[in-house]
């Protein structure tokens, strides 16, 4: 199992089809697991795609339309009833805390887990954790929505030649790492700069800044394409983004993997979006959500 991976629930937008759930999204990250936008029926689907509640740590949700969190009612109870032995925080627009309340609370069950609340009011930085920097963007929607963006801290690639040359081996690599000099050599001297690895999710927006934000340099992408491009006029009126829309962000922003997503169920072949993103210019790795779909995070 990757270290690193998108396991996909769900990939319908507003109305499920016989093939399609209503979304729902995990990111395994180092042990840690953020659960995006958990629509009707994710709490089946985890079970299908082997996700226990254990896995979770965040749950991360763009904006209340139902196909995004209707879910939350059955996974909260649910972490409950497996007693997760460690917190879980959950992210929401702060326009909706009524409706995240509502649903945490929407039956009667014995609360016996600390999930905290963490809701987004405005751009910027969520939580800073060893393993990465969650953020958030401002998105373009009917209702408040959100988008969120992962960044791995920066850190440094040691490269055994240059050790070599200076004839440092075993132990005394350790202590360099741990202490970024010796014997007058520096760490720098040894290493180059490995930039963090990033990951962005963008659901319902029209075209807007925050998606160009979140996208800019993405190891992956995971973005709305409800709409072909000869229904422009209907994403633009109903807040959303076209396969082709979705492809040129990618493009533009340097992504190295587009995970398309969140299809209307008017559409009943799913190479199309496959096409339209290709003839928009993209030109890496690109992957056609399915329901339970694994796609590994791209290697450094």
């Amino acid at each position: 199992m990757s270290a690193r991976e998108l396991v996909v629930l769900g990939t319908a937008s507003q109305v499920p089809t016989r093939h399609r759930n209503h979304n729902g999204y995990l990111l395994r990250w180092d042990g840690h697991g953020l659960l995006f936008d958990p629509g009707e029926g994710t709490q089946r689907q985890m079970l299908r795609a082997g996700v226990a509640a254990h896995d979770l740590n965040r749950i991360c949700v763009t904006h209340f339309h139902g196909d995004h969190s209707l879910g939350l009612a059955g996974v909260i109870q649910r972490i409950n009833l497996d007693q997760v032995p460690h917190q879980v925080t959950a992210h929401y627009p702060e326009s909706g805390r009524h409706f995240f309340e509502r649903l945490r609370y929407a039956t009667a069950y014995r609360e016996s887990v600390e999930l905290t609340e963490a809701p987004v009011a405005a751009d910027g930085v969520l939580a800073v954790t060893d393993a990465f920097t969650l953020e958030a963007r401002r998105l373009s929607h009917p209702v408040e929505s959100f988008g969120y963006r992962l960044v791995e801290p920066d850190g440094r690639r040691l490269l055994p030649e240059r050790l070599a040359a200076h004839g440092i081996a075993g132990p005394d690599v350790g202590r360099l790492q741990r202490e970024g000099a010796l014997g007058g050599v520096t760490l720098d001297e040894v290493s180059e700069l490995r930039r963090g690895q990033r990951f962005a999710f963008v659901m319902d927006t029209r075209l807007c800044d925050g998606v160009h934000a979140l996208a800019e340099a993405a190891d992956m992408l995971v973005i709305e394409s409800t709409f072909l491009d000869a229904d422009v006029r209907l994403a633009e009126d109903h807040g959303h983004l076209t396969a082709g829309q979705a492809a040129a962000v990618a493009r533009d922003a340097g992504v190295r993997h587009l995970v398309l997503t969140h299809f209307s169920q008017r559409y009943s072949d799913p190479s199309e979006f496959e096409r339209q993103a290709r003839a928009a210019g993209f030109e890496g790795e690109l992957s056609i959500a399915q329901d339970l779909m694994r796609v590994p995070v791209p290697k450094r």
